[in-house]
């Protein structure tokens, strides 16, 4: 059960080469965290690599998608400092090869060689260097369900109840994706929705997802995938059925935070339900949200521990 709430948790929400002729550039330090550095040669090749996994970050221009590489590597670095005060991250985790498997395959390579070619022509990382940034993830997500399972609250009265409800009825699943952000300090919320809302007409929803969002979905573009109807909350429920597919919803209020999610599809079914298993899949996505808002907590708690300059 643990190792199939960290794999969902890690895909809800989770799931970013460099040339031969760089080696001749200049190298230098683009940001140091307390005792580790980043260079432009490190953030190169992270984009070549978010590139590759997701192909619409080729419509935001150089700069945005260095700026998205770096701050990648940011939280990857503050992420492994965390793990290790708690975790051997040297220890290979249970599902780092099922997890491997999910990225090629959900990057449309059609096996590992594929994908691991692909990684050679663009002189980018090995598959064993992915396989550790993979690793990070996985051990992340271990370390918040470790600190946060006794604080999961999950009603399966209600659960059973909204089963009851639809039970032989039609069952309607939104193909969506996600921004999912937090008021900034140095402007209002009213004008960071105005600037997220302009960057989705200029740029479209996934690339803006890419930019602003704080959900581990933001390096897919916010894709989260089919959702069904019964696991989502009224409230977005209500807001998702105020729009058709193609468009996406005002900002709508999630605790601190504040989330827009745009219905990418949507189909309805006709299906006769097993109670027992529409339970499981509904405890485990309401676990693995609350999940993903005790990841955004933690990781915002333990970031302005580090000294993180920018040069």
């Amino acid at each position: 059960m643990k190792n199939k709430i960290l794999f969902l948790f890690m895909v809800l929400f989770f799931f970013i080469g460099i040339n031969n002729s760089f080696s001749a550039s200049k190298i230098f330090i683009k940001v140091k965290i307390d005792n580790e550095i980043i260079t432009n040669h490190d953030i190169l090749k992270e984009s070549k690599y978010l590139k590759l996994i997701n192909p619409d970050l080729l419509k935001l221009n150089e700069n945005e998608i260095l700026n998205i590489s770096k701050n990648s590597l940011i939280n990857q670095i503050i992420k492994k400092k965390e793990i290790e005060k708690f975790l051997d991250l040297e220890k290979k985790h249970p599902l780092i090869e099922t997890v491997l498997e999910d990225l090629y395959k959900g990057s449309n390579f059609k096996n590992l060689d594929d994908f691991e070619n692909n990684l050679n022509y663009e002189n980018n990382y090995t598959i064993k260097e992915i396989k550790k940034k993979l690793q990070i993830e996985l051990y992340w997500n271990e370390l918040i369900y470790t600190k946060y399972k006794n604080s999961i609250n999950i009603n399966e009265e209600n659960l059973l109840k909204k089963i009851k409800e639809k039970k032989d009825k039609n069952k309607i699943e939104f193909l969506l994706s996600e921004i999912f952000f937090s008021n900034q300090k140095n402007i209002s919320l009213d004008e960071q929705i105005i600037q997220i809302q302009k960057s989705i007409e200029n740029k479209g929803f996934n690339n803006t997802a890419n930019i602003y969002s704080l959900s581990q979905s933001s390096k897919y573009g916010g894709k989260i995938g089919w959702v069904d109807q019964g696991n989502l909350s009224k409230t977005i429920f209500i807001e998702l059925n105020k729009i058709k597919v193609g468009e996406y919803t005002n900002p709508i209020k999630v605790g601190n935070n504040y989330l827009i999610l745009k219905i990418e599809d949507k189909r309805t079914t006709k299906i006769s339900i097993n109670e027992e298993k529409q339970l499981k899949e509904m405890i485990n996505f309401e676990t693995n949200r609350q999940l993903n808002q005790f990841s955004n907590i933690y990781f915002n708690k333990a970031k302005i521990n580090y000294s993180i300059d920018e040069i």
